[in-house]
């Protein structure tokens, strides 16, 4: 296990005290690598948060530039940056808030033809992609190479979160066996409520590669930040789900 320097020591002294992390579990979060799908309203928060938290490595996949209409919501996305590239400039900010974190940054969506080499980059995926086509590819991919994905979805003033280990808790596909069709690809957005879900995600991610806590295993929270309730469902996997039933 790599050691911790003693500047990194220094860096995360304050969430080493958080009871039953520690350096060990810091340790931890620095050989580990996470993929981060799209870097949007979501996943710019997440990845913000677990560079700022000493993850050894990201890998960013997030195809397109960056439009004034980002700029609510994208956190790692700034001015100057209109007509760039998203994921370039997301991994410019990370390196610029942690220089000791690797970035790997993808200029590409997840899909099916680069989904399986992604996803086999890293120990965890967090799953921040607002097209239910890369996020079952996703789920596929994980179930297949039996890695852990952190999935968390937002709309409106709502969202939800979930964190899937194959065999053990629901996969995607037993919460959704088809695409919804009220789904839609542009929605109504606060930065406020993709970076509550980003920040809840980021925790998740933590405590799986950790084992501080625990995380939302078979366990679905939905937020409704227009009223601020949280409510905590138990799910079960299906017997018969074409993705993970036979695990």
């Amino acid at each position: 296990m790599k050691k911790l320097t003693e500047e990194e020591k220094a860096t995360y002294q304050w969430q080493m005290w958080v009871p039953g992390f520690g350096e060990q579990g810091q340790e931890k979060l620095k050989q580990a690598s996470v993929l981060v799908s799209r870097v949007g309203g979501v996943g710019s928060v997440v990845a913000l948060e677990l560079a700022a938290a000493g993850i050894g490595k990201l890998v960013l996949a997030h195809g397109g530039n960056i439009k004034l209409s980002d700029l609510n919501r994208q956190l790692l996305m700034t001015y100057d940056g209109i007509g760039k590239s998203r994921v370039e400039s997301a991994a410019r900010r990370l390196k610029e808030l942690n220089p000791h974190v690797e970035i790997e940054a993808i200029p590409e969506n997840i899909s099916q033809s680069n989904v399986e080499r992604l996803v086999g980059k890293v120990d965890l995926v967090v799953d921040c992609a607002p097209l239910f086509e890369e996020r079952f590819a996703m789920n596929s991919e994980i179930v297949r190479q039996k890695k852990p994905m952190v999935e968390c979805a937002m709309y409106e003033m709502e969202a939800q979160i979930t964190t899937i280990i194959p065999g053990q808790t629901p996969c995607l596909s037993c919460l959704y066996p088809e695409k919804p069709n009220i789904w839609k690809r542009e929605f109504p957005v606060f930065g406020a409520i993709s970076g509550t879900i980003a920040c809840m995600a980021a925790m998740e991610a933590i405590k799986v590669i950790s084992g501080l806590g625990e995380p939302l295993l078979g366990k679905l929270l939905i937020c409704n930040l227009r009223q601020m309730t949280f409510r905590k469902f138990d799910i079960y996997r299906q017997p018969n789900c074409p993705v993970c039933g036979e695990l």
